[in-house]
């Protein structure tokens, strides 16, 4: 068996926040919300869940650089992008075939991009 992370972009460089999740649609973000629920649920039913998890938004990065004679300590990301990962899971399947299965089903649950990379 192979583990695959499967990331979710947020496609703008501007963060979101609390009154931004709040201007969505009620209806809307319980739907989203259901169908996160569900896609986490036949995941783990099928036994190819490992770990999931949201990520703060990049003006919470730290990058450390221990590569000179100083250790340095940088309150940013280790890159500059319009675009961020947001969350991520990682899922164990037998195949990149089946990954992406679970990818497309990410995707519609989301209706969102996702990338899809084995580990190492």
């Amino acid at each position: 068996m192979t583990q695959y992370f499967l990331t979710i972009p947020h496609d703008t460089a501007d963060e979101p926040t609390m009154e931004s999740m709040q201007e969505m649609d009620p209806a809307e973000l319980e739907a989203l919300v259901a169908a996160v629920d569900d896609f986490n649920t036949a995941l783990q039913d099928a036994g190819a869940f490992v770990h999931a998890g949201g990520l703060h938004p990049p003006s919470t990065a730290v990058t450390v650089d221990a590569t000179g004679p100083e250790v340095q300590r940088l309150p940013q990301p280790f890159v500059e992008a319009s675009e961020y990962v947001g969350g991520f899971w990682i899922i164990e399947t037998p195949d990149q075939e089946t990954a992406l299965g679970w990818a497309e089903r990410c995707s519609a649950a989301l209706q969102s991009r996702i990338e899809v990379r084995a580990l190492q």
